[in-house]
C-alpha cells in the first residue's frame, strides 16, 4: 500500500474513532476533548498505533487552521443580543483577566520549575485562555442550562480571549529571542494586532454578506464554500497586515451570522460540521505529538501549576475584573471554576518548539499535562458545580422535528419555532384566540411525536413547538405574544409600522401585546376606527391616534370593513412648553381623525 493510501486509511479510522469517542464521553462523564487527546496518544509512537509524528510545524499549521474554523463557527452562532448583554464584562475578562491569570500562573511556574521570570510568563500566557468549545461541549453533555447573561458572558469571553493569549505568547517569545523590547514597542504590537484584526474582521464580514446575497450560484453547495473562503481571507489579510487573524475571523463570523443571507441554514450547518472536524483533527494531532511516558516525570510540578491556575489565578482574575459588573457571588464562583483549558494552550505550546526557545520541551509537556488535568477535573465537575450553586435553569425541550426551507433567492419571510412552556401566556389558548398579526400564519404544531395541522379550535399546550411563517416586520409583535408570563416585555421600536388584523380586539391588543388603548375591550380595531372616523366608510391611509399609538387604515373590503391596520408607536409626549414633534408615518401623510367620545356598546 502506498504511503498516501495508508495515510487516508489511518485518517478515516481516526475520524471514525473520534466520532465514536464523542458519543461515549457523555456516558463516561469525561469531556470529549480528553477522549480525542487520548485517541491521539494511543495512536502515537508510544501507544498501540505506533505512529511516529514529531512535525511541530505541521501540527502548528493544522492547529491554527482548525482554531480559525472553530472560532469562525463560534462567531456565526453568537447572537447580537448576547454581545449586547455581556460584551463589557466579557471584554474585560478576556483582556485584563487573561493578563492577571498569565501573570499569577507564570510567577508560580517560574518558581516551581526554576525558570526565568520571562519563561514563566511564557508558560502562564500559554495556559491563560479559556476554551470555548470545551466549555460548551461539557455543559451540553452534562445537560446544564445557565441563565442568559451568564451564558452570554461565558460565550463571548471564552471565544474572544484567544487573541489576547496568543499576543502574550508571541510577545514573550519575541522578548526571549531579543526581537522586541519591553515597553512601547510591545504595546504598539498589541494595539496593531487588535486594531487591524478588528477592522479587517468587521469589514470582511460585511463584504461577505454583500457578496453572498448578490452572486447567483449554480449550486447551493457553493455558498458555504464561498463563505469559508471569505473567512480564510479575513484571517489571512489580518495576519499579513500584522493583525490578529483569530480576532478577525471571529468578528467576521459574528457579522455574517447576524445578517440575513441566501441559503443561511445550509451555511450554518456546513460550518458546524467543519468545526467538529477541526476539533477532532486538532486534538488527535496534538495527542500524537505527546509522549505519555514523560507525563509521570512532570506530574508533581504539573499538578502544582494546575492547582495555582485553577484555585488562585483564575478566581483572582474573575473577582478582580468582574466584581463591578453586578454579578452575584454564585455567578462569580462559577465563572472562577469554568476556566476550562483546551486545544489553544497545546497549540500555543508548539510555538516555542518551532522557534527553539530554551526550555520549550519542558513547557510543552507541562502545558499538555495541565490541559488534561483541567479537562478531567473542571470538565467533569462543571455540571455538579452549576447545580450546587443553583445556577441551572430548566432547559427548553428539543423540537421533535426540524422544518427547513432552502432558498437560493431572497425570500421576504421567516420561519420561527417557538417552544411553549407552562408559563407561556399562549399556553391553553386556542389558535383563534392568539390575535396573530397580519402576515403571520401557524404552519405546524409539533406535540411529542405527533404533527398537528393547526385550525382555529386547536389548543396550544405546554411542551408544544409552534412553527410560524411570518413577514420579518411582524417578528417583534409575535415575540410579545409568545413571551412568558411575568417576563419583561420588550419595547417596540418607535416610528416602525406593525401589521395588525382589523378583527383584533382591544382586549387582545392589551393582553397579548401589552399595548394600552382607551376603548371598549370587546370592540375590534375595525369597529373602533370606523367609529372614530365618524361612521363613514374608511379610506385607505386614514389614521386615528389613541394615546401613544397611531392606527392607520391599510386595507378596506368591498363592504367597507377594515381588514388590515398599521400600528405605529409614537414618542413620549414632552411637557407642554412646546409642541411635541409629529411622528413621520411610513406611508403618505394621512389626515388624523380624533373623537372624544368612546365607542358605544356593541349590538
Amino acid at each position: 500500500m502506498f504511503a498516501v493510501d495508508k495515510l487516508i486509511l489511518i485518517s478515516g479510522i481516526l475520524l471514525l474513532l473520534g466520532i465514536a469517542s464523542s458519543r461515549f464521553s457523555a456516558r463516561l462523564g469525561v469531556p470529549v476533548l480528553v477522549m480525542f487527546l487520548a485517541l491521539g496518544m494511543l495512536a502515537g509512537s508510544q501507544g498501540i498505533g505506533g505512529i511516529e509524528f514529531d512535525n511541530y510545524v505541521l501540527a502548528h499549521g493544522i492547529g491554527t487552521l482548525s482554531l480559525a474554523v472553530i472560532l469562525f463557527d463560534g462567531g456565526l452562532s453568537t447572537e447580537l443580543s448576547s454581545v449586547r448583554a455581556a460584551w463589557k464584562p466579557s471584554l474585560v475578562l478576556a483582556t485584563f483577566g487573561v493578563v492577571l491569570t498569565a501573570g499569577i500562573t507564570g510567577a508560580a511556574a517560574a518558581w516551581i520549575l526554576d525558570l526565568s521570570w520571562l519563561e514563566g510568563m511564557l508558560l502562564g500566557s500559554i495556559v491563560g485562555s479559556t476554551d470555548a468549545a470545551a466549555v460548551f461541549a461539557v455543559l451540553r453533555s452534562g445537560g446544564v442550562n445557565l441563565p442568559k447573561r451568564l451564558t452570554a458572558t461565558l460565550e463571548i469571553e471564552s471565544a474572544s480571549n484567544d487573541p489576547m493569549a496568543i499576543f502574550l505568547t508571541v510577545g514573550c517569545i519575541e522578548l526571549l529571542m531579543g526581537r522586541v523590547t519591553f515597553g512601547p514597542e510591545l504595546l504598539s504590537m498589541f494595539v496593531i494586532q487588535m486594531a487591524v484584526g478588528g477592522i479587517v474582521g468587521l469589514g470582511m464580514g460585511f463584504v461577505t454578506v454583500w457578496l453572498v446575497n448578490r452572486i447567483q450560484m449554480d449550486s447551493a453547495g457553493l455558498y458555504p464554500v464561498l463563505v469559508s473562503a471569505c473567512a480564510l481571507l479575513a484571517f489571512g489579510i489580518a495576519a499579513a497586515l500584522g493583525g490578529s487573524g483569530f480576532l478577525a475571523v471571529y468578528l467576521a463570523g459574528i457579522v455574517i451570522g447576524n445578517n440575513r443571507m441566501v441559503f443561511q441554514r445550509g451555511i450554518f450547518l456546513f460550518h458546524d460540521a467543519g468545526a467538529w472536524l477541526g476539533q477532532i483533527v486538532m486534538f488527535v494531532v496534538l495527542g500524537l505529538l505527546s509522549f505519555p511516558r514523560k507525563l509521570p516525570e512532570i506530574a508533581g510540578n504539573g499538578l502544582l501549576i494546575a492547582a495555582v491556575l485553577t484555585l488562585v489565578a483564575r478566581p483572582v482574575s474573575v473577582w478582580v475584573t468582574m466584581i463591578f459588573f453586578r454579578y452575584n457571588w454564585r455567578e462569580l464562583t462559577f465563572l472562577s471554576w469554568v476556566g476550562l483549558k483546551g486545544a489553544v494552550p497545546i497549540t500555543l505550546a508548539t510555538f516555542p518548539l518551532m522557534m527553539n526557545v530554551p526550555g520549550a520541551s519542558v513547557i510543552f509537556d507541562v502545558v499538555f499535562f495541565v490541559v488534561v488535568v483541567s479537562a478531567l477535573i473542571q470538565g467533569a465537575t462543571l455540571p455538579v458545580v452549576a447545580r450546587w450553586l443553583k445556577l441551572q435553569i430548566p432547559p427548553e425541550p428539543n423540537p421533535p422535528i426540524t422544518l427547513e426551507i432552502s432558498s437560493l433567492r431572497h425570500v421576504d419571510g421567516d420561519i420561527v419555532d417557538f417552544t411553549i412552556t407552562p408559563d407561556s401566556q399562549v399556553a391553553g389558548r386556542m389558535v383563534k384566540q392568539l390575535a396573530l398579526p397580519e402576515g403571520v400564519v401557524i404552519a405546524l404544531v409539533a406535540r411529542q411525536q405527533s404533527l398537528i395541522p393547526p385550525q382555529g379550535s386547536t389548543r396550544i399546550e405546554a411542551g408544544d413547538h409552534v412553527i410560524l411563517v411570518m413577514r420579518p416586520e411582524a417578528r417583534p409583535l409575535v415575540n410579545k405574544i409568545f413571551r412568558r408570563k411575568g417576563a419583561e416585555s420588550e419595547r417596540l421600536p418607535l416610528s416602525m409600522e406593525f401589521p395588525l388584523r382589523g378583527s383584533t380586539t382591544v382586549k387582545e391588543l392589551q393582553e397579548l401585546y401589552d399595548i394600552p388603548m382607551e376603548a371598549p375591550a370587546d370592540a375590534t380595531l375595525d369597529q373602533v376606527l370606523r367609529y372614530r372616523l365618524g361612521g363613514v366608510p374608511a379610506i385607505q391611509n386614514e389614521a386615528v391616534t389613541f394615546g401613544q399609538i397611531a392606527l392607520f387604515v391599510r386595507e378596506v373590503s368591498d363592504g367597507g370593513t377594515i381588514e388590515r391596520v398599521g400600528m405605529v408607536i409614537l414618542p413620549q409626549r414632552e411637557p407642554p412648553q412646546s409642541e411635541p414633534p409629529q411622528p413621520e408615518p411610513p406611508q403618505p401623510e394621512p389626515q388624523v381623525a380624533s373623537a372624544p367620545s368612546p365607542l358605544p356598546p356593541q349590538e
